[in-house]
């Protein structure tokens, strides 16, 4: 996974104040914690950032006020629910050749069986232990050929070399049900009944 530089300055004005301040200069206020050293809170360009997140578990080579360089990679993301702009982030510290516990997106490829099925995401993202800066992007599961009553599970899915499940290998990441037809309406089956007693 290539790193992704951001320029970001540490901040000494705290609160919701001082957070719309910040947002209203096209930046975002986060935090930088891990390793046991004490929270760091920092200001970011608003724009690379956004920019940076479209990718998960991206790996950011962050460029403190010019003097101190530290890598990380996103925990907690903050968005409007409306308008959808970074309202905050969290950042864990990271090391090169540590490993680090993140969910990855699953990705399903081909097709299923001929029928009305409906294939249904247990879990979005995939529990993983991976080297910091060998996060995979995403994992790809195949669906091709399933029907009704099938499931892909954790231990299913092969992963890149160096990343492992943090899941029960037995736990249901996809499945595959049968469409449901339209309810008939109430009374319905009872009127069939009696006409066909009369």
């Amino acid at each position: 996974m290539s790193e992704v530089k951001i320029s970001a300055e540490t901040r000494t004005e705290f609160g919701k104040g001082a957070a719309r301040r910040i947002r209203r200069d096209n930046k975002v206020p986060g935090v930088l914690y891990g390793h046991g050293s004490d929270p760091l809170h920092l200001t970011f360009p608003g724009h690379e950032l956004l920019l940076a997140l479209r990718t998960p578990n991206v790996l950011i080579a962050l460029d403190i006020d010019g003097k101190s360089n530290e890598l990380a990679i996103p925990k907690a993301v903050q968005r409007d629910p409306l308008k959808g702009f970074l309202e905050h982030v969290d950042l864990q510290l990271v090391k090169r050749g540590e490993k680090v516990q993140v969910d990855i997106p699953v990705v399903t490829e081909g097709e299923l069986a001929p029928g009305a099925y409906l294939l249904e995401h247990v879990l979005d993202a995939l529990p993983v232990e991976a080297e910091a800066t060998h996060i995979p992007e995403n994992v790809t599961v195949s669906i091709e050929g399933l029907a009704a009553g099938d499931s892909v599970q954790a231990k299913d899915i092969t992963l890149p070399q160096g990343t492992k499940l943090t899941v029960d290998g037995e736990t249901v990441v996809l499945q595959i049900l049968a469409a449901q037809a339209e309810e008939a309406p109430e009374g319905a089956e009872e009127e069939g009944e009696e006409a066909a007693e009369a």
